[in-house]
């Protein structure tokens, strides 16, 4: 099946059933909801924090704004790892097996859809913030740079929870992937390489360096690109595993 006859066949359905799950509801809504929080709430905390304590919020916009990069592909993944938990158990996913529509074609689909709609609420949310000012290439740059944070968190919880309890389980353990970006923001030796082995830390690293206007913003993102693919490789071949039991 091509692209978009795959895309017609199961976007009705994974849209009905976000629409009827409230918390993957909230999930999808949950970045233009952080980006308007940010928004109306860093500036003024700015200026409290100088009139208070003396002081700067402002030159931490970037680790502020990166975490945001970090955490819709994330958000996104998580819910289509539920989906994809929900579709087990309710053996659609054995059903697709004797559909028109092909195993590839299925795989594709579920890491290609994160990803992009990933990559379009990150752009989405550079606007919505107006914390930074970064050119479109810039934040294109950010958004593909942490799109495959999507597909990774989607694989890992679909193939390594046994139903939703568990999901939910891993989602929090998952989550502390985010600070370690955090720590490494605050270490200005070459120690902050060790915090490469956390997918995390690449995206964050690209978007300081876009941020910073480095030369070197192409290397993050490769390198990146990169490692991630590998994981989501690797995530994808235990998922296949657990699809064919």
């Amino acid at each position: 099946m091509r692209a978009v006859s795959v895309i017609r066949a199961l976007g009705p359905i994974d849209a009905k059933s976000v629409g009827r799950d409230s918390l993957l509801r909230w999930m999808v809504l949950f970045p233009v909801l952080f980006a308007l929080l940010v928004r109306w709430g860093v500036p003024p905390l700015t200026v409290w924090l100088a009139e208070r304590f003396r002081f700067d919020l402002a030159p931490y916009y970037p680790l502020i704004v990166s975490i945001i990069v970090m955490t819709i592909p994330m958000l996104f993944g998580t819910v289509i790892g539920f989906l994809l938990l929900d579709q087990r158990d309710d053996q659609t996913l054995m059903a697709l097996q004797v559909t028109p529509l092909t195993a590839n074609g299925y795989l594709v689909y579920r890491i290609g859809v994160p990803a992009v709609l990933s990559v379009a609420m990150t752009l989405m949310a550079f606007p919505l913030m107006d914390l930074v000012e970064v050119g479109f290439g810039g934040r294109l740059m950010a958004a593909v740079g942490a799109a495959p944070l999507a597909p990774a968190y989607a694989l890992f919880l679909a193939g390594f929870a046994q139903n939703k309890v568990q999901g939910f389980a891993l989602m929090k353990g998952a989550g502390g992937l985010s600070w370690p970006p955090i720590v490494a923001y605050f270490i200005h030796s070459k120690w902050q390489w060790a915090f490469g082995l956390c997918p995390t830390y690449w995206p964050a690293k690209l978007y300081w360096e876009i941020d910073a206007g480095s030369g070197r913003s192409w290397l993050y993102l490769v390198v990146g690109l990169v490692l991630q693919s590998v994981l989501v490789a690797a995530l994808l071949r235990r998922f296949n595993t657990v699809m064919h039991r």
